[in-house]
C-alpha cells in the first residue's frame, strides 16, 4: 500500500485500485509511450488500462515532432490520409500494448487493456463497423487490444459478430439501462456463438462499458478514467444479467 507522505491515508488512487477498481488513462501519444511516462504511470499510479479516440491522437500529432518521420514517409509513398491515420494511431497503441501486456498476464486478461476507437463515421454501419473492427485487431495484433464500438442501434449485430470473432470491445456512449441490455445481450450473444463454433473463451473476448462524466455506466465491474486533472470516480449500477444458455460455461468472474 502507498501512503500520503506525512498522514495515515492512502493516495486516492492506490485506496480506487485495492478496492477493486481499474484505473484507465484518458490518453495516449507516442511521446507518452517512448519517454516511460506510461510505464511509471502503470508502476506507480496503478494504471491497467488506456483508452484512446480520434481528438485524443488529433491531439498528440499537433503537438511536437514525434511523428514528424512516420508522417514523411507516408507522404512520400503516397498513401491515402484515412489510411495514414489508421498506421499512425495502430502504431501507438501496439506500443502501448506492449507496456500494459504484464499487466495482462498478471491479471489472466482482466486488465492490461488499451482502446482503439473504430471510425466514428461508421456508428450506423454495422458491416463497415465489423469490417473495420477486423482491420484494427488485424494490424494492431495484440491480444490485449480492445476496439471501441459505440452502443448505436445498427452496431449492436457488430458488437456481436466482433465478439464471436475473438475481438474484445470497449462499448462506448451508452446513456441508458435499456441500451446497456441491449448491449449485454449482443455481447453475449457474440460468446454464445463462439462457443457454438468450439472456440475458445479463455482470456477473451472481453468486453468493458467506458463512460463520460455525468453518465451513468451499468457495469459488472467498476471502471475509472483518469488523467492527471481529473478527479476518477467509481461508478456502478446493478442491472440483472440475462439467463444463461443452458450448458453454459462457467466464465471468469471480475474482482
Amino acid at each position: 500500500m502507498v501512503w500520503q507522505k506525512g498522514t495515515n491515508r492512502m493516495e486516492p488512487l492506490q485506496e480506487l485500485s485495492r478496492l477493486g477498481v481499474s484505473i484507465w488513462l484518458d490518453d495516449l501519444s507516442r511521446s507518452l509511450v517512448r519517454s516511460g511516462r506510461l510505464a511509471d504511470l502503470v508502476r506507480d499510479r496503478c494504471v491497467v488500462g488506456v483508452t484512446s479516440n480520434p481528438t485524443i491522437f488529433a491531439t498528440a500529432l499537433a503537438d511536437g515532432q514525434a511523428y514528424d518521420s512516420q508522417v514523411g514517409d507516408l507522404a512520400v509513398r503516397g498513401v491515402a490520409v484515412g489510411e495514414a491515420v489508421r498506421e499512425l494511431t495502430c502504431a501507438d497503441v501496439r506500443d502501448a500494448c506492449d507496456v500494459l501486456r504484464p499487466t495482462y498476464d498478471r491479471t489472466d486478461g482482466i486488465d492490461g487493456r488499451v482502446s482503439l476507437e473504430v471510425d466514428p463515421r461508421l456508428a450506423r454501419d454495422a458491416d463497415r463497423t465489423l469490417a473495420e473492427a477486423k482491420a484494427l485487431a488485424w494490424i494492431v495484433d495484440r491480444p490485449n487490444l480492445m476496439v471501441k464500438i459505440p452502443a448505436t442501434e445498427q452496431a449492436l449485430s457488430a458488437i456481436t459478430a466482433a465478439t464471436a470473432a475473438g475481438i474484445s470491445i470497449n462499448v462506448t456512449l451508452l446513456f441508458s439501462v435499456e441500451r446497456y441490455r441491449l448491449v449485454q445481450d449482443a455481447y453475449l450473444t457474440g460468446l454464445e456463438h463462439r462457443l457454438a463454433a468450439g472456440q475458445s473463451l479463455h482470456r477473451g473476448p472481453r468486453s468493458r462499458r467506458s463512460s463520460s462524466p455525468g453518465s451513468m455506466v451499468p457495469s459488472t465491474r467498476s471502471w475509472t478514467r483518469w488523467t492527471p486533472t481529473a478527479t476518477p470516480t467509481r461508478r456502478r449500477c446493478a442491472v440483472r444479467p440475462r439467463s444463461r444458455t443452458p450448458g453454459w460455461p462457467t466464465m471468469p468472474t471480475y474482482r
